[in-house]
């Protein structure tokens, strides 16, 4: 089914283990954004519509939004939730979704950011370390020149307290972005948008996870051949195994039994519904 956003519609979803994935592409999902920012600069002085929200969806954030039905609810309520991962894009194509293709964070960012930098969009950075965010910046201006990166912040590794903040809002509000990229990891990130979807009105909200560290070149992505063949994992894994360990060895790796457990049952459900149009047929 097709989610309903005033003046566009974001792309159908297809359910994944309870979490509800977008069938779409990096083109789409810039033409929406673009779209949905045109709308905010063409209601300027009226009230706008609460922020925009886009996840990036990997294995991971499926299988966590299966423990925390929290999880689950903020990515179901996510505007546009792409298939991160080629596990979600097989399973997105076993469900008949056969030209489905991956919507890869990292690259997102740089598809949008390439449009900001046409289309004089601002873009604010929250996430990642100070030394990061630095390099990060001098990296995307170097790749586009024209690009307005109205701000950064780097939060702190523990709670805002209340009068940070509210000192971090009064700043993402005055650097007026159409665009808040957000790497902070999942789940953070989905929460941190979700929670703030009413205090950045008209903004669109991207949570990108490691694309901060990745174009910032503090931590190496997998070669192409491994993200195109589900293999991304075993990369990140070998070279974070400490951090990253317990998320692909004890989680992620539940995802195939319980995708499997969708497809018989998807199977099953349409054996059903076929015998009964049958039988309707033959009174």
């Amino acid at each position: 089914m097709t989610a309903s956003v005033t003046g566009r519609s974001a792309p159908p979803k297809q359910d994944v283990l309870g979490v509800r994935i977008s069938a779409t592409s990096y083109d789409e999902v810039a033409q929406t954004c673009a779209a949905w920012i045109d709308e905010t600069r063409a209601q300027s002085g009226t009230a706008l519509q609460p922020a925009r929200f886009i996840c990036v969806t990997s294995v991971h954030g499926v299988m966590e939004a299966r423990k925390d039905p929290s999880i689950r609810s903020i990515l179901n309520q996510a505007d546009i939730a792409t298939p991160d991962g080629m596990p979600l894009v097989w399973a997105l194509r076993s469900f008949g979704l056969r030209e489905q293709q991956r919507v890869y964070g990292p690259n997102l960012m740089l598809t949008l950011c390439e449009q900001a930098a046409r289309r004089g969009h601002r873009v604010f950075l929250y996430g990642g370390r100070p030394e990061t965010l630095d390099v990060l910046q001098a990296n995307l201006l170097k790749r586009f020149p024209e690009l307005i990166l109205a701000g950064a912040y780097s939060p702190p590794f523990r709670e805002l307290t209340e009068g940070e903040e509210q000192d971090v809002r009064r700043m993402i509000r005055e650097a007026n972005p159409d665009f808040i990229f957000v790497g902070i990891s999942t789940p953070k990130q989905e929460r941190w948008m979700s929670a703030h979807k009413h205090v950045f009105p008209g903004v669109v909200m991207v949570g990108v996870g490691a694309a901060f560290d990745f174009h910032a070149g503090r931590v190496r992505q997998a070669p192409a051949w491994m993200q195109r063949n589900g293999l991304e994992w075993l990369f990140r894994l070998t070279s974070e195994p400490g951090r990253l360990w317990r998320r692909y060895v004890l989680v992620t790796p539940w995802f195939l039994p319980f995708w499997a457990m969708q497809k018989v049952s998807m199977a099953m459900r349409n054996a059903a519904c076929g015998r009964s149009e049958g039988n309707a047929q033959g009174l």
